[in-house]
């Protein structure tokens, strides 16, 4: 079993699980993490403090994903299709590294408007 992350963004509290990945450990260690929304569509980004390359990169991901964009150093939050998407797939900009998922509804996302804080902490497991 994988670590648990807080993702805070306004209102919206939601925790994932992170998955065995290289990817997930490097994000791991680098938080808490703090950044500003951006929305694409139904995905949400933003730049974090961790620069790594693509690891088994995904060029179509789940609802609730959570993926790192290697080209923005990007942390990504998926809910629904994007603009690059066809038909009800979700598909990123580029392929990116899938090293977690929300543990939940991920379509409160759609609350979160460009610019909001967002915060992604260590959850609390005791």
């Amino acid at each position: 079993m994988g670590n648990t992350i807080r993702i805070k963004a306004g209102e919206v509290v939601v925790s994932a699980e992170l998955n065995n990945s290289n990817t997930a450990q490097s994000i791991w260690e680098a938080l808490p993490i703090k950044g500003k929304a951006n929305c694409w569509g139904d995905e949400i980004y933003f730049r974090i403090p961790v620069e790594l390359g693509t690891e088994d990169g995904k060029e179509v991901v789940e609802i609730g994903d959570l993926a790192y964009w290697a080209p923005g150093n990007a942390f990504c939050i998926f809910f629904g299709p994007t603009p690059a998407s066809h038909g009800n797939e979700i598909r990123p900009a580029s392929a990116v590294t899938i090293f977690g998922k929300i543990t939940g509804d991920a379509t409160v996302f759609r609350r979160i408007r460009s610019a909001s804080p967002i915060v992604i902490e260590k959850e609390d497991t005791e």
